[in-house]
């Protein structure tokens, strides 16, 4: 195997007689290069067989019922969802956690949801990340304060959510079938988490996710910043703006609520923040707008 992926070490070793700790090193190198390509390899088919199959109409069914922005979704936009959603599926491990039980509508919300922000996106099924985490409802997380002369302070939080660069989303089930089922409303637990997900594909939540164009990329290191700042002054200034007040906490949570506010307030996204927008539809190749989501 080895020798047959390097075409120039098989020639140079043709006629010539290998020691047994030569063959047991190249047995080894090939062993674990295989090691190490075979769980990618495996996913990639995975993903590939999955997306291959018919979207099931039950499931198409039931996200009409339970996710009302589904049925407003174009039918392109639609198709490349479903093949996403398979992909999504196959890929990604959920664990149920406080004895809540996942089933497969846990899994197919949670995914298309989660889905419709990456499929245009070059990486479109999170590449990083393996498990979502369920909870039934809000959980408690430990965290320490250092306070400005040192002392650290332990206390518990109570969060909805979580975004995690080690390769896991968290999120509590009521909340997310709240999100999903009040889809102009412009809270929506999933998408606010996945759009931390996609942001730190970067390496980092900072409110600059990769762009998929040079240009893009410019633009947005230019206006985002500006954004911002002017967001947090506004606010400062009691002066009514749009995003809910937590988008001022720093620049990844800014980026994470305008997500939110752009795929279902759209409209007043565009009227509250042109510029914001526009970086927001080019960054997803989508607008909202048209899919008749204003209020």
């Amino acid at each position: 195997m080895l020798l047959a992926c390097y075409p120039s070490l098989s020639a140079d070793l043709k006629g010539k007689d290998l020691d047994l700790p030569v063959l047991l090193i190249l047995l080894l190198a090939s062993l674990s290069l295989g090691a190490l390509l075979a769980p990618a390899w495996w996913r990639r088919r995975q993903m590939r067989l999955a997306s291959a199959e018919a979207f099931p109409r039950v499931q198409r069914q039931w996200l009409r019922q339970h996710w009302p922005l589904y049925r407003k979704l174009p039918s392109d936009v639609q198709l490349r969802l479903h093949k996403s959603i398979q992909k999504f599926l196959a890929d990604k491990e959920f664990i149920g956690c406080d004895g809540f039980v996942v089933t497969p509508q846990v899994q197919l919300l949670i995914a298309a949801q989660a889905c419709l922000l990456s499929i245009n996106q070059p990486e479109s099924h999170y590449p990083e990340l393996r498990q979502i985490l369920v909870y039934p409802d809000a959980f408690v997380v430990p965290t320490k304060h250092v306070g400005a002369s040192g002392v650290v302070t332990e206390r518990s939080e109570v969060r909805l959510g979580e975004s995690w660069t080690q390769g896991q989303v968290i999120l509590s089930w009521r909340h997310t079938q709240a999100g999903a089922a009040a889809p102009y409303d412009g809270q929506n637990l999933v998408f606010h988490e996945f759009a931390h997900q996609l942001d730190q594909l970067s390496g980092q939540a900072n409110g600059a996710p990769p762009q998929p164009t040079l240009a893009l990329q410019q633009r947005w290191a230019q206006q985002m910043p500006t954004l911002y700042a002017n967001y947090c002054a506004d606010l400062a200034a009691h002066k009514p703006r749009l995003l809910d007040s937590y988008a001022s906490t720093n620049a990844a949570e800014f980026f994470a609520v305008a997500v939110e506010c752009f795929f279902e307030k759209p409209a007043e996204l565009q009227q509250d923040s042109p510029s914001l927008y526009l970086l927001l539809r080019d960054y997803f190749q989508l607008d909202p707008q048209l899919w008749n989501l204003s209020l």
